[in-house]
């Protein structure tokens, strides 16, 4: 069995970086970040590549393009309460 290994260019973080996609994706570090478009998706893995360099989890799991985890706890809102 072989295995396949691909190498996935880092999304560059600086401010000169253009989304080709219109309107815009939102940034990395911005709060709607999750809004980005999916450039890759595995989804026998759980986990999808944004156009800002996220990986989303299919349980609502963040890892930014800097290495910072973002919890599913985290990203869910709070529940309400009667």
């Amino acid at each position: 069995m072989t295995a396949s290994v691909r190498t996935l260019q880092r999304v560059p973080q600086t401010r000169n970086w253009t989304c080709p996609h219109q309107p815009r994706c939102p940034g990395a570090l911005a709060p709607d970040r999750t809004a980005a478009w999916p450039v890759a998706r595995r989804a026998e893995q759980g986990w999808s590549l944004l156009c800002n360099g996220v990986v989303l989890f299919d349980d609502g799991g963040q890892l930014l393009p800097g290495g910072r985890a973002i919890s599913p706890a985290a990203t869910c809102p709070a529940e309400s309460r009667s």
